[in-house]
């Protein structure tokens, strides 16, 4: 069974011309709940999203003044939430509302820590039809809502346009390009990684497995299998650590570097392609405002053209079984994904909201920043293994850790997917 790419009727983004305005009303409709003296405890992730701190601040005003009740937001690091989660369900301590990883969802839901949500969204004036369905498909477990859709996000190409200008490039189009144009690169500016392979950054592998034509992991008959050992994923991962290890793209600090890594070193001239999401562009100019009008975005190319799929992530806000209100804490959630805190979280991040109503201005947008992104989401939007078991797919690194080790030798491509695919089959069917 291969349901990898969410198309745009999947994304939901054909109901949003007869949907708009709908989910503004929704946030309008106060459920009656009663917050004065009460405080809601609140994580959000930290570590790519942008600075947010001036949203959090007018979002907890308005939540406030519209029930009397306090919120209190704590970031918390995405490279150490999956464990405080489940530190936390163990403990009993998780919070009032937490966002959610797409890939964690229905892994907490399957744990019994989440609330189901479908008698909120369904109270809601139109809201359930609101929902971008890539969102809402994978806040569903066994039939039951528990991750009200927020945002999503998807990577694509992003480059320094004023080095492309310089040495007459264009964007990449195929794998072919993308090696043209790295060699002229480090040619004519040895001091920068001409692209990166960051050894730490398991969504930055996906697209080039995708874009070969192999497949992450299948399932057939309820038994899940791997498919990272395929000769076609092989293709694509040989060719990925091949900018590092054979053309000398990128550098040997990268093995270990994360996505932020690779965003601190673009923000200090030192890259000049990267795959990175359609969230970083206003972060890395404001890191680093010189990069003002230098920074350009194309899709992903396939091996030999077109768009070469790249993950749909995203988050949801989940409810925890452990709130005390519930109906404040589906007020607070609302407040923050529907109407006008959505198109400010979106306008203000970069990121595609969860709802259908005020993603339309996003997808017709010709801003060079935003548009290859909306197309790269809408033509090449593509989703991981979605079960509960991905996330502890990810909690042991099994694929950061099968990159780590073809880019410091220690394995070859053949057998380091080999030993990656069983270990994923393993987990999965777990």
């Amino acid at each position: 069974m291969k349901k990898r790419i969410l198309p745009i009727v999947a994304l939901g983004v054909t109901a949003s011309l007869g949907l708009a305005g709908c989910a503004g009303g929704a946030s309008d409709n106060n459920n009656g709940a009663d917050g004065e003296g009460q405080t809601l405890n609140v994580w959000i992730m930290k570590g790519t999203n942008p600075d947010a701190t001036a949203f959090y601040d007018e979002v907890s005003a308005a939540f406030e003044e519209e029930t009397g009740a306090k919120v209190e937001i704590e970031e918390v690091q995405w490279a150490d939430a999956h464990d405080r989660f489940v530190t936390s369900i163990a403990g009993g301590t998780t919070p009032d509302i937490a966002e959610t990883g797409t890939t964690w969802t229905a892994e907490f839901a399957d744990a019994g820590a989440l609330l189901p949500i479908d008698e909120y969204v369904d109270g809601e004036d139109g809201l359930r039809d609101d929902l971008v369905e890539g969102l809402e498909v994978a806040g569903t477990y066994d039939e039951e809502l528990y991750g009200m859709p927020w945002y999503a996000g998807v990577r694509a190409l992003v480059y320094r346009t004023d080095v492309f200008e310089e040495l007459g490039l264009e964007a990449p189009k195929t794998w072919d390009d993308i090696v043209t144009a790295g060699e002229a690169i480090k040619a004519a500016h040895p001091e920068m990684m001409a692209f990166p392979v960051p050894g730490d950054a398991e969504f930055q592998v996906y697209p080039w497995v995708w874009g070969a034509g192999g497949e992450i992991a299948t399932q057939d008959g309820g038994e899940w299998t791997s498919e990272l050992d395929s000769a076609e994923s092989q293709e694509g991962i040989q060719f990925y650590t091949d900018l590092a290890t054979e053309h000398g793209f990128s550098s040997a600090g990268a093995t270990t570097w994360k996505e932020t890594d690779l965003s601190d070193a673009f923000t200090q001239g030192n890259v000049a392609m990267m795959l990175s999401g359609s969230w970083t562009p206003a972060s890395l100019v404001e890191a680093n405002p010189d990069l003002e009008g230098k920074i350009g975005a194309a899709v992903i190319p396939g091996k030999d053209g077109g768009i070469a799929p790249s993950v749909l992530g995203g988050s949801h806000l989940s409810i925890f079984n452990t709130t005390e209100n519930a109906d404040l804490a589906w007020e607070f959630t609302k407040l923050m994904t529907t109407g006008e805190f959505a198109e400010k979280w979106s306008e203000q991040t970069g990121y595609f909201p969860g709802v259908a109503s005020a993603m339309e201005e996003a997808l017709a947008s010709t801003d060079p920043l935003v548009a290859p992104f909306a197309e790269q989401m809408v033509d090449g939007g593509a989703s991981v293994p979605v079960t509960p078991n991905f996330g502890a797919v990810q909690a042991k690194k099994t694929t950061n850790a099968m990159m780590q080790s073809i880019l410091s030798g220690q394995k070859d491509v053949a057998t380091a997917t080999k030993d990656a695919a069983a270990e994923m089959t393993e987990l999965l069917n777990k």
